[in-house]
């Protein structure tokens, strides 16, 4: 009986050595294509006419800021073809996890076409994936103020 409470008290020292020695390192996974995040807003990239005059119809591309949300870091590229948004992809993702990879993965796509609808960065977060979203927002309307864009 006189062993019991000592066996407790080192069980209890063992594990919390234990817990403090555990390193970890956060996994990273990038999508093809994807930056090395964390860096200020990119400049846009533009397409524009002969002669550097850029008309109503012209091309337009430019990257948001690199957005850090719960569980990594993303940007968002947006194409515009005059006033209208014609496509949003995001070149760089990077998750700690695998589970939030998955989040991403069908987020994104949901996301995408709701800015495609909408011509805004202002649209629903998608349920489940708040931050995602969130970061998401902020990125694309960093990429459209870039391009004065509303």
């Amino acid at each position: 009986m006189k062993r019991a409470p000592l066996l407790v008290l080192t069980g209890t020292v063992v594990g919390f050595i234990g817990v403090l020695s555990f390193h970890t390192r956060p996994a990273t996974l990038m999508q093809p294509g994807g930056g090395t995040g964390g860096g200020p807003a990119r400049t846009p990239v533009s397409a524009s006419p002969a002669h550097g005059v850029a008309g109503p119809g012209a091309v337009r591309r430019a990257v948001g800021a690199t957005e850090q949300f719960g569980y990594g870091l993303l940007d968002v590229k947006v194409t515009v073809s005059g006033t209208r948004i014609t496509d949003v992809s995001v070149p760089t993702l990077q998750v700690a996890e695998f589970t939030s990879q998955q989040i991403c993965e069908q987020a994104i796509p949901l996301l995408r076409s709701e800015v495609l609808t909408a011509q805004s960065a202002r649209i629903d977060a998608v349920s489940g994936a708040t931050y995602t979203s969130e970061a998401n927002a902020a990125s694309l309307q960093a990429a459209l103020d870039a391009l004065h864009m509303k």
